[in-house]
């Protein structure tokens, strides 16, 4: 029997070898490393992992190790790449696949515990006055490689505060984390996350500004006092709402979120919408409630307006994307009502002072509808800038032209060519409108040179008004000067018809020779005269000071030198008769002092009194100012 023959080494190693692999290439060794590096950070930090530490977290306790982190799921996502290329079905890919699934889990936590644990750092207030600072960190390297001097973080030569640095560490670190999730795939989740934090943020400072959501018959339902109170907190709100805290968000979402702009616009869209709508829908409420509908309330529809003008510009810039167009359309709907109303209280308040009955002071003063609405109108003209947009496009009709003298623009058919000057010829009207009541109430008086007065007190104290408050710029110096004028045509009139008995008891020529019985005569008349006249005109009243001496020292020049030359002249021929102080009663000297304590008449009684619409008094409307 014959012995087989043992098979050489070479024979058996070729009957037992795998298939061919080919040779690996210098990619796909560099991705295997990348997987492999990969591999050892993630699992590190994976939650479910045996070496997981339920207290640590990756961003706080190393720096440098969450640097490693971002780099290995970088490395680890390259590499899934390579193998989605060349073979899908890739242990390596599945491999990496699921290390990748562990590092997003991972950072979800890491971002979700930065965005909580930071609050008080990255709040809207914070991260707005921190970029006016002009912070020029982008990125979690560029704040492993700033220059260090002890504890403290140097920026731009500038030392940066703790606050200050904490939120630009938090915000560097948001921001690799969402630039790595949203990289990978994952920018779902992180977007999930930073919306559910950040909403619920805008969500409470607006409640602890004072912000609530009220519709219409909420706000028709509140006292009027109570009303008022949170319209002045709303007014504070939404200064520092627009201006710091979706502001501020909208610098944080665009700063987290640089690495995308869509997401960012989405983000921010999520997180401010309903709120900033809820906020800039208040004033229009306000305006359709039944609530506005009566002239003392204008001036707060004027601070809700001229609130929302003067923040358009930065309401335009924060809520630019056109998914917040809705925030921007309610912001004018709300300019839009409060207009509406505003017009419709100014039409109001004419019909009120056309249609007022009140009596006239018994003592010729200044009448309480002329205080009021002079007061109405000076807070008015405080409001220009918003009136003038309020009336740009609603023209003044009025059924006769108004005098020229009332305004400086043109009118045509009565009604205003110039919607520059709209507020001015609004003014204008509403104050002729009250002069022309006042001439009616005029009449109303029994005696001609009261009517003179009431008219010459009422003037005064409009023209007044007017120069000593912004309206002297909407309505000129001419049309000051020329109701000055008026003034004292009242005053001159007042002057002739109260003292003509007075003053037609005197001699044209005081120094022609007279009889002593002529002497005697003039003497009588004009005692009697100036007895009567000075007992009926003994409570009138001049409140006006400057006025009223302005008129005794008229009244004393036209009476005194001519009485001082009968006086001086003729008083010797009746000292020897008896009775003589009968006839020269009274020396230059007494006239001069009797004339000096004219127009004192009491206005206690008309203090009282109230001129309403509604419950309106003379002085609401200053409780009404800003």
């Amino acid at each position: 029997m014959t012995k087989s023959r043992p098979s050489s080494p070479l024979q058996s190693q070729h009957s037992i070898s795998p298939p061919f692999t080919p040779p690996r290439n210098f990619s796909e060794t560099i991705m295997e490393e990348n997987i492999d590096y990969a591999e050892m950070i993630v699992t590190k930090w994976d939650l479910d992992g045996p070496t997981y530490r339920k207290m640590s977290t990756l961003f706080g306790d190393d720096r440098k190790e969450a640097e490693r982190f971002i780099e290995g799921v970088t490395g680890l996502r390259n590499a899934m790449h390579f193998y989605v290329k060349i073979n899908s079905s890739s242990e390596k890919l599945i491999r990496a696949q699921r290390l990748m699934q562990v590092a997003m889990k991972r950072l979800e936590k890491e971002f979700y515990s930065i965005l909580s644990s930071n609050r008080n750092v990255l709040d809207a207030e914070s991260v707005s006055a921190r970029n006016s600072r002009g912070s020029t960190r982008s990125s979690l390297s560029d704040f492993l490689e700033d220059e260090i001097e002890g504890d403290e973080i140097i920026e731009d030569g500038n030392s940066v505060s703790e606050a200050d640095k904490a939120s630009s560490l938090a915000i560097a670190d948001l921001r690799s984390i969402a630039d790595c999730m949203i990289g990978s795939g994952y920018g779902k989740e992180c977007v999930r996350i930073y919306d559910l934090i950040r909403k619920s943020m805008i969500d409470e400072s607006l409640y602890n500004l004072g912000v609530e959501k009220m519709n219409t018959s909420q706000i028709q339902k509140l006292d009027w006092n109570v009303l008022e109170a949170k319209i002045k907190s709303w007014l504070h709100a939404v200064k520092s709402a627009v201006k710091n805290l979706f502001y501020g968000e909208r610098i944080l979402c665009d700063s987290v979120f640089s690495s995308s702009e869509k997401i960012a616009e989405s983000c921010f869209a999520e997180i401010s919408r309903d709120a900033a709508i809820n906020l800039f829908g208040f004033p229009e409420n306000f305006a359709k409630s039944k609530k506005i509908l009566s002239p003392e309330k204008m001036f707060r529809a004027l601070d809700l307006y001229e609130a929302i003008s003067d923040l358009w510009p930065e309401i335009e810039i924060i809520f630019s994307y056109d998914s917040l167009s809705a925030v921007k359309a309610q912001a004018v709907a709300s300019l839009v009502k409060l207009g509406e109303s505003i017009r419709v209280m100014l039409t109001q308040f004419e019909l009120a002072i056309q249609k007022d009955s009140s009596k006239t002071p018994s003592t010729g003063g200044v009448h309480p509808l002329t205080r009021y609405v002079m007061n109405y109108l000076v807070f008015l003209g405080d409001y220009s800038g918003a009136v003038s947009d309020i009336l740009a496009d609603w023209p003044l009709n009025a059924q006769t032209p108004l005098p020229e003298s009332y305004f400086s623009s043109p009118i045509s058919n009565g009604a205003v060519e110039d919607t520059s000057s709209s507020v001015t010829v609004r003014l204008a009207w509403l104050i002729l409108v009250l002069l022309c009541k006042l001439d009616g109430k005029a009449t109303l008086y029994n005696d001609v040179a009261l009517s003179y007065l009431f008219l010459a007190n009422n003037l005064n104290y409009v023209v007044s008004k007017v120069r000593n408050s912004s309206l002297r710029l909407l309505m000129g110096y001419e049309w000051i000067s020329k109701h000055q004028s008026k003034v004292k045509q009242y005053a001159g009139n007042y002057e002739r018809t109260g003292w003509i008995k007075v003053l037609t008891s005197l001699p044209e020529n005081p120094t022609a020779e007279f009889s002593p019985q002529e002497v005697k005569e003039i003497f009588s008349l004009f005692n009697s005269g100036f007895e009567e006249t000075y007992r009926k005109q003994s409570g009138w009243l001049i409140p006006d000071r400057k006025l009223g001496e302005e008129i005794k020292i008229s009244l004393a020049k036209k009476i005194v030198p001519g009485y001082r030359v009968l006086y001086e002249k003729h008083r010797g021929m009746f000292r020897r008769e008896i009775g003589v102080e009968s006839i020269v009663r009274y020396a230059p000297e007494d006239l001069n002092n009797y004339l000096s304590d004219l127009f004192f008449g009491t206005e206690v009684s008309e203090s009282t009194k109230t001129w309403s619409y509604g419950t309106l008094s003379e002085s609401s409307p200053s409780s009404h100012g800003r």
